[in-house]
């Protein structure tokens, strides 16, 4: 099922006793375009803190009720590294996640191997967490600035568009593939360039995001992101229209 963030904001979290809280935003990595963590607020039962969750930690999604299940309890939320989520995630931070929660780590965006509790796939390890944990323990030179690649989609919503030759439009939502967390496509708003019309963008024409600036940058012309199939928001992403904007893109974009 092809969803976008902003439908999945505010999703219920449910651990196996109980409400954890509220899904807030999604971090992704812009290499891959894989969700790394979602970021939920836990309720009043611990204070209002902010946790990490990897998709990899997912039941079946109960969309009727908004709810997403996932494998282990409240208390190992309780007991699980404390990381500031409104400061970048460090390497150091995630090591200690992944050790707690016995995750499985996918650093290098190379996804192999067999398929994760949730149905998405997760990579073969050269070596375990708990042994990166063990022999980064003591070391000063694990990472402590936060992971380059790692963004914050709530933060991306608003940059510009920007063509190769000018800017389009503005990011407005992403469109994630629940099968095996990517995202697939940026929904764009060219609002203020070619009024009352918004465009989905695959992200295999995303070139890179610039932060300094706040753009999206891609390959791809003003003149053919114009031209490309309109997209609704009101409908679902059907195949016909997935088909219809591949092959308009493939026939002058054969690779980043």
């Amino acid at each position: 099922m092809k969803l976008t963030i902003k439908k999945l904001m505010g999703f219920t979290m449910g651990a196996s006793d109980g409400e954890i809280g509220k899904v807030k935003d999604f971090y992704f990595d812009d290499i891959t375009w894989t969700i790394r963590y979602l970021v939920v607020e836990t309720g009043n039962w611990l204070s209002n803190r902010k946790v990490l969750i990897s998709p990899e930690a997912l039941l079946q999604c109960d969309w009727t009720n908004e709810i997403f299940p996932v494998n282990f309890t409240k208390e190992q939320i309780k007991t699980s590294p404390d990381i500031d989520t409104d400061q970048p995630v460090s390497r150091k931070n995630e090591i200690e996640l992944f050790a707690h929660y016995s995750w499985t780590n996918y650093w290098g965006g190379i996804w192999a191997g067999g398929m994760g509790t949730a149905g998405i796939r997760v990579p073969i390890l050269s070596d375990s967490v708990k042994e990166r944990v063990k022999k980064n323990k003591n070391n000063s030179d694990v990472e402590a600035e936060g992971d380059p690649h790692l963004r914050s989609a709530k933060n991306v919503q608003g940059y510009t568009l920007r063509a190769l030759d000018d800017t389009i439009g503005d990011v407005e939502d992403f469109i994630v593939d629940d099968s095996n967390w990517t995202i697939q496509y940026l929904v764009v708003d060219t609002g203020n360039w070619f009024p009352g019309k918004k465009v989905t963008i695959s992200s295999d024409l995303i070139k890179e995001i610039n932060w300094e600036t706040s753009e999206v940058i891609i390959i791809a012309s003003v003149e053919q992101v114009k031209n490309s199939p309109e997209y609704d928001v009101l409908k679902q992403l059907s195949p016909d229209y997935e088909s219809i904007l591949k092959n308009y893109y493939g026939r002058f974009i054969s690779h980043k």
